[in-house]
């Protein structure tokens, strides 16, 4: 009877390895919710209590932080092996934006809270992320500047980080710090968080920071009404770099997937600092004008926008809005610029949920529709499902595709 039992347990362990595993899509670890986010009250889009960050309408555990400029990091995302990238969970806003090739990159900004490597347990960091940061913590990988930064950094009062850039950008781009190493992967150099704080102290003379100058933006836990289911978002910038952003209710934010430069492995995104999965309470496509000079040569138009087209996804739910950067009254007293603001169609702001942003500048007159649902772990063929899911409608299934399109060259004057 014992032997029968162990030639069963035996049959059941060789039966349990030949069931085939699908690979597809690879997910980390669940974080757990913060809870900070539902004490958060209202706040904004002029006032915001002693202490919580205009950019995410929360309290800061350090806010003498506050006090230094924002720094806005250049990071790259390809080749697939600069992920995961190192920081990007404490950055309040990032800004993804094509750069050519079918290519995308970040310009990830950072302010008030900086990145820490949590090591509460190696071994948990070591399986959430194959190669976790241990020790000092650094931000990265730094790659070259892009002409749109220089618009951000001005709307945002900060200063840039970067790996160097073409001479046509350069001499377009203003407050900047160069980072330099070597990487024999090619995804770029790193910089320690301690040296991100020094340059941010070099710049506390030059830039002054205070939150009417950060001000713009309005937080509200509560979810507005009138939104449209959103489950799920799919941009894909191209065959071999598509994003997709899947709402977790546990959290109350948006998880990122990307494809693994292949068209159908996708692998959910975190962070190498601590094997954190990346988690975003707000989701923006924000359109705007873009000027092609050449194939890797963009710019975008940010400055002194009256009135720009814009999509939030927030607590599971779509809303369309618009974006400015108009000169008010602050701009006009002042001489200064804020932040991009959002407003609803009769121009009073509108809430964005208290936490962290991810903004896709987008070129105006990409197509928003909902698609059937779709399952990233069934797709065999990259070319087909891309296809087939560009062309399928369905009103109400919460599945969101931003049909992000590249800009045409334009010719030379």
């Amino acid at each position: 009877m014992r032997k029968t039992g162990i030639v069963l347990i035996l049959l059941l362990v060789l039966l349990i390895c030949s069931v085939p595993f699908a690979t597809t899509p690879v997910a980390a670890s669940t974080p757990e919710p913060d809870q900070k986010i539902a004490a958060v009250e209202p706040s904004g889009p002029t006032n915001y209590p002693q202490g919580v960050n205009p950019l995410t309408g929360r309290p800061e555990e350090n806010p003498d932080n506050l006090f230094l400029p924002p720094a806005m990091v250049s990071i790259s995302t390809f080749p697939p092996s600069a992920r995961p990238q190192s920081g990007l969970s404490f950055s309040p806003w990032v800004f993804e934006l094509f750069i050519g090739e079918g290519m995308s990159r970040y310009l990830a900004l950072f302010y008030g809270s900086y990145p820490e490597a949590a090591v509460k347990d190696k071994d948990d960091v070591f399986s959430a992320t194959p190669t976790p940061e241990i020790g000092d913590p650094s931000i990265g990988p730094i790659r070259s500047g892009r002409l749109p930064y220089e618009s951000v950094r001005k709307l945002y009062n900060g200063f840039l980080v970067m790996a160097s850039a073409y001479s046509k950008v350069a001499e377009k781009l203003n407050d900047f710090t160069n980072i330099f190493g070597s990487d024999s992967s090619g995804a770029g150099s790193s910089i320690k968080v301690a040296d991100l704080q020094a340059i941010a102290e070099k710049y506390r003379g030059k830039i002054k920071i205070t939150a009417e100058g950060l001000s713009g933006m309005r937080f509200d836990p509560q979810p507005p009404t009138g939104g449209k289911s959103a489950t799920q978002v799919w941009y894909p910038y191209a065959l071999l770099n598509q994003i997709v952003w899947q709402y977790d209710p546990a959290l109350g934010a948006y998880t990122r997937w990307q494809d693994d430069a292949d068209g159908k492995t996708f692998i959910q995104a975190t962070d190498r600092l601590n094997g954190n999965v990346l988690s975003y309470e707000n989701i923006v496509i924000l359109y705007a004008e873009h000027h092609r000079y050449a194939e890797t040569l963009l710019d975008v138009d940010l400055m002194y926008v009256n009135k720009g087209k814009a999509v939030l996804f927030r607590d599971g739910q779509k809303y369309d809005l618009f974006w400015t950067t108009r000169s008010d009254e602050y701009e006009k007293k002042t001489g200064m610029v804020r932040p991009i603001r959002f407003v609803d169609a009769n121009g009073d702001p509108f809430p964005f949920k208290p936490g962290q942003t991810w903004v896709h500048l987008t070129p105006v007159g990409a197509p928003v529709y909902e698609t059937t649902p779709w399952n990233m772990a069934d797709i065999k063929d990259a070319t087909l499902a891309w296809q087939q899911h560009k062309r399928s409608r369905q009103d109400g299934s919460g599945y969101w595709t931003v049909e992000f399109y590249q800009p045409a060259i334009e010719p030379k004057q």
